[in-house]
């Protein structure tokens, strides 16, 4: 069972969007995560960075004829922060109610 616990780290929309993308791979190559979220080399590797310092993300360089290719997966205690934090909003958004509509 997932223990829902909202993760500061993992919330800014950048990173969310990062950690969900990974958590529906096994292994995801840079120039995907790049494409996908639309980042820069730069702010790419700084958010993987910090992701792999949580122990969130783990990294793999590897060389691919002449040429370096980053690849990227979530740790097992990656993809539990993110099932957690995944339960957090939900509880957060089943809670907000409609107030009644008064006649």
């Amino acid at each position: 069972m997932t223990v829902a616990r909202f993760d500061e780290l993992i919330h800014p929309s950048t990173r969310l969007t990062l950690v969900a993308t990974l958590a529906a791979a096994d292994w995801a190559e840079f120039a995907f995560l790049k494409d996908r979220l639309g980042l820069s080399d730069s702010a790419l590797s700084k958010q993987l960075a910090t992701l792999e310092e949580a122990g969130y993300v783990a990294t793999e360089r590897r060389l691919d004829g002449t040429r370096h290719k980053v690849r990227a997966r979530l740790t097992p205690g990656g993809l539990d922060a993110f099932h957690g934090h995944i339960a957090a909003l939900q509880e957060i958004v089943s809670g907000a109610t409609a107030p009644p509509i008064e006649s």
